[in-house]
């Protein structure tokens, strides 16, 4: 539940006054403050009522947009980055959009203490499902255009297909605990998804233009 929920905070301010937080800015407040608090004690004491306190808010307001604490730091996590669905290359060469995404999602998993990654996944199943679904979209589609350029057989655009080149992004970072260099992507690239993504040379479409027999 996010903005518009109804609720309303007032937290103090440098004047002794009361400034009166609501909607976007009272979300926002909240998510920064569960970052910082994570960060600041780690994912295995991170607690929300030391979210709630740190932005001076009631434990409630917190439980009803997020109702657990795995849902509230990634959600905070989401506040601190841009997701990868929100920023899809569209350069018109499948290798490159690809590569592109791999690294945003990189540079996204560079934001997480390692801590906070490992504490995340082992609560996987209090995340909000639709979460792991962010990556599959943005490869969806970035296949379904690079079918319509004959890149990409069709048949190939499945959910599976989909989540694999993230799958292999997550491990390595997350489970071999090892850095994701650009090479490491080039090869997830070249030795994995486009092989097996890949129209054959006989079944690329013709280029549409005028004249071409």
């Amino acid at each position: 539940m996010g903005a518009g929920s109804g609720d309303e905070q007032m937290t103090g301010n440098r004047g002794g006054g009361a400034a009166r937080r609501r909607g976007k800015a009272l979300d926002d407040a909240l998510l920064t403050a569960a970052w910082d608090e994570v960060t600041s004690v780690g994912y295995a004491k991170f607690t929300m009522e030391g979210a709630a306190a740190r932005a001076g808010a009631a434990r409630s307001v917190l439980y009803r947009r997020w109702p657990t604490r795995a849902a509230l730091v990634h959600a905070a996590l989401r506040h601190r980055v841009v997701p990868v669905d929100e920023q899809v290359p569209d350069t018109g060469d499948l290798r490159q959009d690809v590569l592109s995404v791999l690294r945003h999602l990189r540079d996204n998993f560079r934001e997480i203490p390692p801590d906070v990654a490992h504490g995340l996944m082992s609560e996987a199943s209090d995340v909000p499902a639709d979460v792991f679904q962010i990556l599959p979209r943005a490869i969806t589609a970035i296949l379904t255009r690079a079918a319509g350029r004959g890149e990409v057989r069709p048949d190939r655009i499945t959910p599976p297909i989909a989540r694999l080149p993230g799958d292999l992004l997550r491990h390595q970072v997350m489970l071999a605990r090892s850095e994701a260099s650009d090479s490491f992507l080039a090869e997830i690239l070249d030795e994995v998804f486009l092989p097996l993504v890949a129209a054959a040379p006989d079944e690329r479409q013709k280029p549409t233009t005028p004249g071409w027999p």
